[in-house]
């Protein structure tokens, strides 16, 4: 990755607080099924201050109208197969999670790997250090 960019990522995403996230439901896209997190906020200005870093490569290739933050738990499976992880995770929720690193994520055309992480700002109170 261009240094330039690298920097730019780390410049950005460490002006935002770690925060905390809560999926207590299912959601769905044409062919995803995705957990919805509370707040979503936190995910939206992420995506908007990168988007205002280069806007020339809005969210999504720009094919959507709306910014949905949302993780991806299947997708491009059939209907049926979506329905029933649905109904698995229905008893699991809800979740919680702290976010505290952005992970930049890259597809080789057959997986998706992770290509750099950059740290969220620590929200948490840090103890006072004696002179």
């Amino acid at each position: 990755m261009d240094r330039l960019v690298h920097a730019a990522l780390e410049d950005v995403l460490g002006r935002h607080q770690a925060f905390d996230l809560r999926f207590e439901r299912c959601g769905r896209l044409p062919d995803v099924l995705y957990l919805a997190p509370e707040p979503a906020a936190p995910l939206l200005r992420l995506t908007e201050a990168i988007a205002d870093c280069w806007p020339e490569a809005p969210p999504y290739g720009g094919r959507f109208a709306e910014i949905v933050p949302h993780l991806t738990i299947a997708q491009g499976q059939a209907d049926a197969v979506l329905e029933e992880i649905e109904a698995d995770l229905g008893g699991r929720l809800p979740l919680t999670s702290r976010v505290s690193s952005v992970d930049l994520m890259v597809h080789d055309g057959t997986e998706w790997r992770v290509r750099a992480s950059f740290a969220l700002a620590d929200s948490a109170p840090r103890p006072r250090q004696r002179p």
